[in-house]
């Protein structure tokens, strides 16, 4: 007999998938669904389920190896955040048109809030632009319900289904009692069908209206039917929510005494909302409050402004989590009644901003970009070395791949201007091979100037050391083929590509400037600055211990260390006036002795830096 398992949300979403068939799961990382990959690789392991999972090059790549097994007749899905879902929004158009033979889901977790987005876009409205219907979870347990219930609608009516975890599904825990795993004896089968899977526009007309029917038949399936969860309640106004939203309304409708007061509707299915529910609603109840995070979804499939209540009228806010305390003040307010009076806290001690780990190869890269173009302009990119900002040499931040674009932006604009400047733009390995590739072909065919460092730390180390198409291994630690970063650079038309190494920093001070100069005479440079990541499993038994350095007497106190450098291991020391260096999180990089403008941090100079 299995024992009941507490589950983080995407551990209960990859056990679901894993229980239900799926034989093909792929993902590109990005907080917060980057565990569900994994745990679907872990997992069907343990379980000894045969099937292939696969860490992608970007989202599309992910969505099109996934969506074909679908079209093969096996189940199968695909992961990643809700901006990740820009990436895959051109085959997720075409696939809704085309359909699936076996099921196929489409994860696409959002960050309400947000918490680790450049956006808090809804995915809800990308689903809706695409014509496939959504899932809206409230918990781990309910997300790994929707699963079993996504392939299944997604087989009914041939169509790409989206289940829309948030970030506080995805990263909840609930204890799940695991269940059986479907029999895997599914054999891919392509049937040809060129009018269906290599549609021309004739055939995309026929399709788009197949679509339209699917979407009507499905607004009136009765497993994914909105319910209402207190059937007793009598009142003339109801609350409809969706996803977390749902979870803390139940619970302030029993905290305020409102359970038998205001009939509940939880909403799992947000599009296509279901026609009889909407004709429901809007003849019962004189009011509507509608719940739902972060975009009006449900809310403007209602159709009636002047009885529903919520982002449109300003009754719910319009932007960021629907936070319990938020919910509840929502809540009391359509209902006349006074929220719960807050408990009395006392004051929070300040925090400490993000910033990168002590010993990390890429503050070194940031200070040495700021020390070879210290008048530069600074493009990057997404990922942990977005902490530069910190550093004061990361300037714009846009999307996946963009530092590179917009470098080459900031030449042509400066050029027209005929003034020079010094451009270095910074991505790193994992965003490199996502999504740099054709800024860098492009950059380098128009003739573009500036310096691109490619930060290679060998993972992506901010969403959980997921390896890179340079790692060797794949989702499962099984062996890959090995892409040659530096041969990649170069077929794309780079003619300067050297690799150095952020912690012999004069050196890289001294090939960032050969770059420069290099770059403002020919084109584009690339510098890889490769060390790895002090983070990643593993990563200390692979190094040489290194002397750690010490602050001496000569230090003034000047605090340029702390402010210029922001190194966690160094602090300063009140009582004496000067930095200090916590031995217990020092690396022994040894970078430091370079940042000091007075030399006052000495030691480890007999160990070679790494």
């Amino acid at each position: 007999m299995k024992n009941r398992t507490l589950m983080l949300g995407n551990e209960a979403i990859a056990l679901a998938l894993i229980e239900n068939g799926c034989r093909v799961a792929a993902s590109y990382p990005g907080t917060p669904a980057s565990e569900i990959l994994s745990s679907v690789a872990r997992l069907g392991k343990e379980l000894g389920v045969p099937m292939y999972a696969e860490w992608a090059v970007n989202e599309k790549v992910a969505f099109e190896v996934a969506y074909t097994a679908a079209v093969t007749g096996l189940r199968a899905a695909v992961a990643m955040k809700q901006v990740g879902l820009n990436v895959a929004s051109d085959p997720l158009m075409s696939a809704a048109y085309s359909g699936v033979r076996g099921g196929f889901l489409v994860v696409s977790a959002d960050d309400p809030g947000p918490h680790s987005s450049q956006t808090e876009q809804d995915s809800r409205l990308m689903a809706m632009l695409a014509k496939v219907p959504v899932l809206d979870p409230d918990s781990p347990a309910q997300a790994r319900e929707l699963v079993a219930a996504g392939f299944d609608l997604s087989e009914r009516f041939a169509v790409p289904v989206m289940i829309r975890p948030t970030t506080r599904v995805c990263h909840a825990c609930q204890d799940i009692l695991p269940g059986g795993v479907l029999p895997h004896d599914a054999k891919a089968e392509f049937v040809k069908e060129p009018s269906r899977w290599a549609a021309t526009p004739v055939f995309r007309n026929r399709l788009h209206k197949e679509l339209c029917d699917k979407l009507a038949r499905i607004a009136e399936w009765g497993p994914t039917a909105p319910v209402l969860w207190n059937p007793e309640a009598s009142g003339t106004r109801a609350v409809v929510a969706s996803g977390v939203a749902a979870a803390h309304a139940r619970e302030v409708l029993e905290g305020l005494g409102l359970w038998e007061k205001v009939p509940f509707y939880q909403v799992v299915q947000p599009f296509p909302l279901h026609a009889s529910f909407v004709n429901h609603v809007l003849e019962w109840y004189d009011e509507l409050l509608v719940l739902e995070e972060p975009a009006a979804v449900i809310e403007m499939q209602l159709l009636d402004r002047r009885r529903v209540r919520g982002k449109a009228t300003c009754a719910v806010p319009e932007a960021g989590e629907l936070l319990p305390e938020t919910v509840e003040r929502v809540i009391a307010g359509f209902a006349g009644t006074a929220p719960a009076v807050p408990v009395a806290q006392g004051p929070q001690p300040p925090g400490r901003r993000p910033t990168l780990c002590a010993g990390c190869p890429h503050r070194a890269s940031f200070y040495a970009i700021r020390r070879a173009a210290p008048g530069g302009i600074y493009p990057s990119d997404i990922g942990c070395y977005t902490l530069g900002l910190n550093l004061g040499a990361v300037d714009t931040v846009l999307c996946m791949g963009a530092a590179i674009g917009q470098a080459a932006g900031f030449h042509h604009a400066y050029r027209l201007s005929g003034r020079a400047v010094d451009i270095v733009a910074t991505i790193g390995d994992s965003t490199f091979y996502h999504a740099g590739l054709p800024g860098l072909i492009d950059a380098t065919v128009q003739g573009a100037r500036f310096v691109l460092v490619i930060l290679d730390n060998s993972m992506a180390a901010m969403t959980g050391f997921q390896p890179t198409p340079a790692s060797g291994a794949g989702a499962a630690g099984e062996p890959t083929g090995v892409v040659d970063m530096e041969a990649l650079v170069r077929a794309c038309g780079v003619r300067f590509c050297k690799v150095g190494l952020p912690s012999r920093f004069e050196e890289f001070v001294g090939l960032l400037k050969e770059a420069l100069a290099w770059s403002h005479e020919n084109g584009v440079a690339v510098v890889i600055a490769r060390e790895p990541c002090v983070m990643a499993p593993g990563a200390s038994g692979k190094r040489p211990p290194a002397a750690k350095p010490a602050v001496t007497d000569a230090c003034t106190g000047c605090r340029h260390c702390l402010t210029q450098f922001e190194c966690p291991a160094i602090g300063f020391d009140e009582a004496a006036g000067r930095a200090s260096i916590d031995a217990t999180l020092c690396t022994g990089c040894g970078v430091c002795r370079h940042v000091c403008p007075v030399g006052a941090i000495r030691g480890g100079e007999g160990e070679e830096p790494r």
